[in-house]
């Protein structure tokens, strides 16, 4: 049986010496529990346990999930924080506009479109986080960020999708979410972590009037890595869940 309160526990002492080797405060660094396949359930029991940050990535569990839990929540308690964490389907960004709290997932200017429409029809101001691929894998969303250093139309594409994203009303640009390859170097992916943070340096100052507040990196097997390099949210699932359900 999984000890959920355990890992959590561990999850969070292993952020802490994470942040304490680089530096850091643990406290600049937020802990986004990944509710993929898990039951609405389990993640009352998350709650109870103290947890604040959902993250879910698909919206077709998150609308439901979301329901159910806040239909469950004891009287008084606070309410989670949810993020959408996975891609987002412009067909769908409505229900992802209603559903979630921040969206870590824009990765073009179609999608910044039907969300900025969509915040305005629902009356509100959405966090959001560019999601740019920084590994180069084809497998991976994101807006293409694996040579922004030295190719002057992927930096521009970028530029471009910023300034016009900041130019939506609706929405508010927070920073950049990216993925580190699955593989066992750990020097490989800290390159990664370390040139997403050094992207968004540069963006900022190249965007003064953008917060760039977070970075959204770093998931079970590569968190403290990601704490180490930069990361203010860390989306971690399996490290407390145990192992995924197939769905």
């Amino acid at each position: 049986m999984i000890d959920l309160h355990s890992n959590l526990n561990t999850v969070l002492e292993r952020m802490t010496a994470a942040a304490d080797r680089s530096g850091r405060d643990v406290n600049e660094v937020t802990l986004v529990v990944v509710t993929k396949t898990r039951s609405a359930e389990t993640v009352l029991d998350a709650l109870q346990a103290g947890v604040q940050h959902l993250g879910e990535n698909r919206i077709e569990e998150l609308e439901p999930k979301r329901d159910c839990v806040s239909a469950q929540l004891p009287p008084g308690a606070p309410t989670p924080t949810w993020h959408m964490v996975g891609h987002v389907q412009g067909r769908k960004a409505g229900r992802a506009v209603a559903a979630a709290d921040m969206i870590h997932s824009l990765d073009s200017l179609r999608l910044a479109r039907r969300l900025e429409h969509c915040a305005a029809q629902a009356g509100r101001n959405l966090p959001v986080l560019l999601e740019v691929n920084i590994s180069g894998e084809a497998s991976k969303n994101g807006l293409p960020a694996d040579r922004w250093q030295s190719d002057a139309e992927q930096w521009g594409a970028l530029r471009e999708l910023v300034a016009a994203t900041v130019a939506l009303p609706h929405l508010r640009l927070q920073g950049l979410m990216t993925m580190a390859p699955w593989v066992s170097d750990t020097d490989l992916i800290r390159s990664v972590f370390r040139s997403a943070r050094r992207l968004m340096e540069r963006l900022a100052a190249q965007f003064p009037s953008v917060a760039w507040q977070h970075l959204s990196m770093g998931m079970t097997d590569d968190f403290e890595i990601a704490i180490e390099e930069g990361a203010t949210l860390v989306r971690v699932g399996r490290a407390i869940f145990g192992p995924r359900r197939v769905v």
